[in-house]
């Protein structure tokens, strides 16, 4: 079965900058969309960003500027750069696969256990 591991997560001071990886296995990065998520305690999930099959990317406008996705082929690994990193950006941080029509993202149907971004002023 699909397996998404998210790695990176930790903590930063304010302005900051970590690095997430998402490792996926039995799934092909270039099968679809890769997208990433967020959910702080006492919040519903939402969505960070994602980028597509062929490499385009779209933000939440919360994030837009300060991330950036991107993914490895070769390593079957999406990533999510952050950087001007915000107390608000602290979260538990998911990755997800989504099969793909004519590169429009389908439903985020895998997903990965998740790790802990926390960002202190």
């Amino acid at each position: 079965q699909v397996q998404l591991v998210e790695s990176g997560g930790g903590s930063a001071q304010s302005g900051g900058s970590l690095r997430l990886t998402c490792a996926a296995s039995r799934w092909s990065v270039r099968t679809g969309c890769m997208g990433w998520f967020r959910q702080a305690p006492g919040m519903e999930r939402e969505g960070v960003g994602y980028i597509s099959s062929n490499d385009n990317t779209n933000y939440a406008e919360s994030v837009r500027g300060r991330f950036t996705i991107s993914q490895d082929n070769a390593r079957n690994t999406a990533y999510l750069q952050m950087n001007s990193l915000k107390p608000e950006d602290t979260a538990m941080y998911y990755c997800a696969a989504a099969r793909a029509d004519n590169s429009n993202c389908l439903d985020f149907t895998y997903w990965g256990q998740g790790t802990q971004v926390t960002v202190s002023s």
